[in-house]
Order: C-alpha cells, then structure tokens, then sequence
C-alpha cells in the first residue's frame, strides 16, 4: 500500500514537472498577446480621477476572472470533444490579430477624426463620471473577453497533443497569470504618475533626488503607455503570423530562406493588410448601400 501511495506521488510529480514545462512553452507563444493585453488595459485604466483608478482596475480584474470561468469550460469541451474546432478557432483568432496590428498601422498613419472638444471630468456630475466609468469598464471587460478567448485558444493550441488532465492544468495556469500579472503591472502603471508626485512633494528641497525621480516617473507614464501600445502592435503581428505559419503548411515553407521571426512578422503583416483591405471595402460597400 505504501509503495503505492509513493507511485501515486511520482506520477503527481511527473504531471507536474510536465505541466511546468507546457506551461512555458504556452506562455512563449502566448506572450505577445499578453503584450496586447497589457498595453490595452493600461490605456483603459488610465484616465480616470486618482482616487478611482485602483477601485476601476479593481472591478476590470474581477470582471477577467470571470471571462476566463466562462471561456475555460468551454474550450475544454471543444478540446475533448471538438479539437479540429480550436484549429478553426485559432485561425479565425490569428486573422482577427492580423487584422487588428494593421489597423493599428493604418491608424497611426491616417488617424481617424476624434472630437476636439471632450467634457472634463471637474465640469461632470457625479452620477455622469459614474456613469461614464462603468461604461469604459464594461467596455474593457469586453476587450478583456475577446483577448481572453485568444489567449486560451492559443494556450490550448501548443498543448492538443497532450493529455485532457495537462491540457486543463497548464492552460489554466496561463489563465492565471495572465489575469493577476497584466493586471498586477497595469496598476503599477497607472499609479507610477501619483508615485512621483508624491516623491516630488516628499521635502521641500528642489532638484533634490526624490524630485528628479518623482518627475521622471510623471513624464514617463505616457511615454511608457504609448511603448506598450508599439511593442504590443508587433506582438500581434508576431503571433498572428506564427498561428499562421504553424497551422497552414504551405506557409511554412513560403520563405525558407527567412530568419522565423521575420517570417511570422511578415505574414502576420501580409494577411493583416489583406484583412484590413477586406473589411475597408465591406464597410464602404455597406455605408453606400445604407445611404
């Protein structure tokens, strides 16, 4: 009896040391949509009056845990009963990466017209800046809720060919910290303004250390948002063309010659163009119908 319980044990260990090493191969692959992730809710959270941007990241969180409830249960179904379909999934997910890096181009290039005139929180009620909050969490747990689905889907993909037991524990893993590590550093983020302010105010000296510190952190918020937003652009183009070139054959072998990275870029970029070309033309098509 004891011999078994000590078999049971090696195979737990075993289980676990191959869910670990699963675990960073999904994560690898996975990475540049947490990328994504966390440039997007960075922008998100930010914005808001200083005393609500912890209780509003706070509710984004609660409101990703409970996507991913909704979404693991699900794909795991399709795992063990469906597989072909997290293929499909995973294809439809990689166009709709592609497509969106290319937007990201497209609008960094031709910005669409936003209005000049937007009301300043001091001139709002306090019910319209409630109101205006719950809309933009809403708002971020739907983008949270589609980025989710990516990175299960993806997740899930790099571990099909293993066990249903595996499959659960690493992509739930991955679910994991994908919600507490974006969101953990989205709130360093948006707190590393209020952090040097409060370096600056800590003596009244000038130029003292604390102040030069405190006012490099108060530049560097947008700076560093507008970063992530530039790296996670790549990132998407970066994972939608290796879906691409990992699950379509002809593909792979499109640019032999090519470092892989390049290769991913550039494909993830060529069906970006194309999908933004698609769904240009469908959008005027239908306005003009419309009309």
């Amino acid at each position: 009896m004891a011999s078994g319980f000590f078999a049971l044990l090696d195979d737990i260990a075993t289980l676990m040391d191959d869910v670990a090493m699963m675990s960073k191969v999904a994560g690898k692959k996975t990475a540049g949509i947490l990328g994504d992730d966390l440039a997007v809710n960075a922008e998100k959270a930010s914005g808001f009056m200083s005393s609500r941007e912890l209780p509003v990241l706070w509710a984004i969180t609660k409101g990703s845990f409970l996507n991913k409830l909704i979404i693991l249960p699900l794909a795991f179904l399709l795992s063990a009963f469906l597989p072909a379909a997290v293929t499909v999934i995973l294809i439809i997910g990689g166009l709709y990466l592609a497509y969106e890096g290319a937007e990201k181009i497209y609008e960094y290039f031709f910005p669409h017209a936003h209005e000049t005139d937007t009301p300043k929180l001091e001139k709002l009620s306090e019910e319209e800046i409630l109101r205006i909050e719950k809309e933009k969490i809403k708002s971020a747990i739907l983008t949270d809720f589609i980025l989710s689905v990516e990175i299960v889907i993806i997740a899930l993909g790099s571990v099909t060919n293993e066990t249903l037991v595996t499959q659960i524990l690493v992509v739930t893993v991955i679910a994991f910290i994908a919600t507490v590590g974006v969101y953990g550093i989205v709130a360093l983020i948006v707190r590393m303004d209020e952090f040097g302010a409060k370096l600056i105010d800590l003596n009244d000296r000038k130029d003292s250390i604390s102040d030069k510190i405190g006012g490099f952190l108060v530049r560097a918020l947008p700076k560093v948002i507008k970063s992530l937003s530039i790296i996670g652009t790549i990132a998407l183009l970066l994972v939608s063309g290796g879906i691409f070139v990992h699950n379509i054959h002809f593909m792979h072998d499109l640019l032999p010659g090519l470092p892989g990275i390049l290769v991913e870029l550039l494909t993830g970029l060529a069906v970006g163009i194309l999908m933004l070309l698609i769904i240009k033309s469908a959008t005027g098509v239908w306005k003009k119908f419309a009309h």
